[in-house]
Order: C-alpha cells, then sequence, then structure tokens
C-alpha cells in the first residue's frame, strides 16, 4: 500500500484553501469560435464583475499572468457575451477552454477547484440541492464556502444556515465569502419577525429624502425590486391588486429599488402601475438598505406593523393577500 506523506497532505490542504500562496497565475486560454478579438478577466463582488485585466484573442487563444491573494471567483468574456463565465482563479498554470457562443467555460486543466465549482455550478440551482451535504464534504473549499454565500443566505432558515456555516473550515477564516458570510448571519438575526425594522433614509423618484419612520403607523410592506428583475415584474400585478384592495385600510408600500439606471426605474413605475412610494439610491447590489436587511435576492419583501415591527417576510401571490386579508379585514 503506497503511503502518503505528510509533505503531500499539506499541500492538498494549502491547495484547497482560501489561504495566500506564493505563486503567481498563469492562464493559457483557448476560445471556440472565435478567432480574433478581445477578452476581459474580471473579478467578482457582491453579485457583480469587474473588469481587471484585458488581452488580445490571437488564433482563437488568449493569455493572462499574475497573482492572487487567494482563489476566489473570476469570470472571463469576450464583447459579444453577456454574462462572463465564471471559473475559479488560483496561482498556478490554468489551461482552459472557453465556449464563446455558449458563455460557458468548458473545461479548466490542472484545478481540482475548478474540476469542483464546474460539477456543482449548475445543480446548485435546482431545487432542493443539499448545500449542507456539500459543505461536509468539502469543509476547507472556497468553492463550498462561496456556493453558500451566494445562493444560500436567502433560501435556508436562520438556524439551518449557522448549522452549515459552522460546518466550514477555520482554513477560511479569511476568506470573503466566510466574511460575508458572517455578516449576513448577523444581519438576518437582526431582521427576523418581531425584530423592529431598521431605520433608513433614501431619494425618492424626485430626489426627495424620504425615512421609513415616516410611515409610522400604518402598516407598510417593504417592497425590494428592480425594473431589470423578471421575477419582480410576474410579481408586481399582486402587489398593485394588494395596494389597490387596503390603501384605505391603513396599509401602504415603500418600494425600495436595486436599480442603477434612473430613467429605467421611472419607466418600470409607470410601466407597471406602482402608484406608491419609491425610493432608490441607484447602487444596485451596492446599495446599504438590502444589506441592512439582508436581502440577497429579489424580490424580497417586509411586512411591517404600525409599531415599526416586522410581522412576515416574503409574501408572494396568495400568501400576501391571505396575511393582509387577516390583518386588515
Amino acid at each position: 500500500m503506497k503511503k502518503i506523506s505528510i509533505a503531500a497532505l499539506l499541500a492538498s490542504a494549502l491547495f484547497m484553501s482560501c489561504q495566500p500562496t506564493p505563486e503567481g497565475y498563469v492562464i493559457e486560454g483557448e476560445v471556440d469560435g472565435m478567432q480574433t478579438g478581445k477578452i476581459y478577466l474580471k473579478s467578482f463582488r457582491n453579485k457583480m464583475f469587474f473588469d481587471v485585466d484585458t488581452a488580445d484573442i490571437v488564433n482563437g487563444k488568449f493569455s493572462f499572468q499574475g497573482k492572487v491573494e487567494q482563489p476566489l471567483l473570476y469570470g472571463l468574456a469576450t464583447d459579444d457575451m453577456s454574462y462572463p463565465a465564471q471559473f475559479f482563479l488560483e496561482n498556478q498554470k490554468m489551461k482552459l477552454k472557453l465556449d464563446a457562443e455558449d458563455g460557458e467555460i468548458e473545461k479548466i486543466e490542472n484545478s481540482t477547484l475548478n474540476q469542483l465549482f464546474l460539477d456543482k455550478q449548475d445543480d446548485v440551482l435546482e431545487e432542493g440541492f443539499d448545500i449542507d451535504k456539500l459543505v461536509s464534504e468539502n469543509p476547507a473549499s472556497p468553492v463550498a464556502a462561496f456556493f453558500l454565500y451566494r445562493y444560500f443566505t436567502y433560501q435556508l432558515p436562520l438556524e439551518q444556515l449557522k448549522a452549515t456555516r459552522a460546518k466550514l473550515s477555520p482554513t477560511l477564516a479569511s476568506c470573503p465569502y466566510v466574511k460575508d458570510l458572517d455578516q449576513i448571519i448577523t444581519t438576518l438575526a437582526s431582521v427576523q419577525i418581531g425584530q423592529p425594522a431598521p431605520a433608513f433614509t433614501l431619494p425618492d423618484t424626485a430626489g426627495v429624502n424620504i425615512s421609513l419612520a415616516d410611515f409610522k403607523g400604518k402598516y407598510v410592506l417593504l417592497d425590494f425590486w428592480a425594473s431589470w428583475c423578471p421575477p419582480c415584474r410576474k410579481e408586481n400585478p399582486n402587489v398593485v391588486a394588494a395596494y389597490q384592495k387596503y390603501k384605505d385600510k391603513n396599509f401602504t408600500i415603500l418600494g425600495v429599488s436595486l436599480d442603477k439606471d434612473k430613467e429605467r426605474w421611472i419607466k418600470g413605475i409607470h410601466d407597471d402601475h406602482l402608484t406608491w412610494t419609491h425610493v432608490s439610491d441607484l447602487k444596485y447590489w451596492d446599495s446599504e438598505v438590502p444589506a441592512l436587511y439582508a436581502v440577497r435576492g429579489i424580490p424580497a419583501n417586509f411586512l411591517i406593523d404600525p409599531e415599526g415591527i416586522i410581522i412576515a417576510k416574503d409574501l408572494r401571490e396568495e400568501a400576501l393577500q391571505e396575511k393582509l386579508e387577516e390583518l386588515l379585514k
């Protein structure tokens, strides 16, 4: 039986952890379906991608070199791609193949992290995916930490989220996904049903500052949405129906948009006939108010009573109508 050396085990642990490594990265890439053009390396933060480097595609090939402090999610995109193809960038030589037409990375050589990421990136979006099992089997992997942070902070009940978070290895302490996850857990605890709704002030469509405190004394549906969000636009007729039915019964709505384009925001309000008060700082996912309420996906809402206490969360479709009927009949 072949023995595994202690040095090999330590090297494997370092490879799988979110710890600094001394080497830089080299990406040798091939683009399927594109011979020339530009390709952009993008870093990921808070659901958004930001350009960090650009390379020329020559005869269907490109390369990047640099160094990262720890393995994190990055993206690759050409000018024709609507969304970056995602992968984990780590300090080693990586060979990958990008399908420019599908906007996906077909394969990555020399990367255990990316094998896990590519294997699970579609599965985690399926209903009923067992994220606890993935974390339990890969406690030191930043990929598992990323999936938990990115997709399950708004799906799992708080206590279950805490329990799964506790299974992540201490070697991930410096990983930003774990740091953000811990902050989200703290925030989630402050916006549970029965807690006071956090105060905030944002400008409305005319630039006038509106505060949540201005609505004290009424039942308020704090509605997080955006004009660019299809599920939000689909839910809007239901919210309009609720408003029309109960607006004269001490009930109102305060819409908080995650838009970044004011014209599109206002057009969405008009097109969907959203005739209540709307506010936004137009900072997209960098807005402080969604973070204040630990909102990780939209549509999302909080029902607040006249004393400013959260009494229900994420009421959609019939559930919204039933709860308002119960309170305001």
